[in-house]
């Protein structure tokens, strides 16, 4: 998911509206099972996914799915911080999203 570069005159230029929307590095928002969402910097090891950096995603309301990870500071979510990391088993996961570095913090 890289954002479409011009170049003009060996410089490269990307849309201004792209920047910060594209997921870099190994933050995800991630679905488990029984309803449970947390986003966080994602690792795998030895059958479990660990989030750093973790937030729950308590609630939203009225934009969905898709506005939350739009827009996670919306006053329509609702995020708590994690105050350590998240140890998820690795068939507990449903899905991931791959979100920006910040995404909820």
């Amino acid at each position: 998911m890289k954002p479409e570069v011009i170049k003009i005159d060996e410089v490269e230029y990307i849309r201004a509206d792209s920047v910060g929307q594209v997921p870099l590095g190994n933050r995800a928002v991630v679905v488990v099972d029984r309803g449970w969402i947390f986003a966080g910097d994602v690792t795998e090891a030895d059958g479990r996914i660990t989030l750093t950096r973790a937030v729950h995603v308590f609630r939203w309301e009225g934009i969905g799915f898709d506005g939350m990870i739009r827009e996670p500071k919306s006053n329509k979510v609702t995020l708590k911080l994690m105050p350590a990391p998240v140890v998820i088993p690795a068939g507990a996961e449903i899905f991931r999203v791959p979100v920006v570095s910040n995404w909820g913090l």
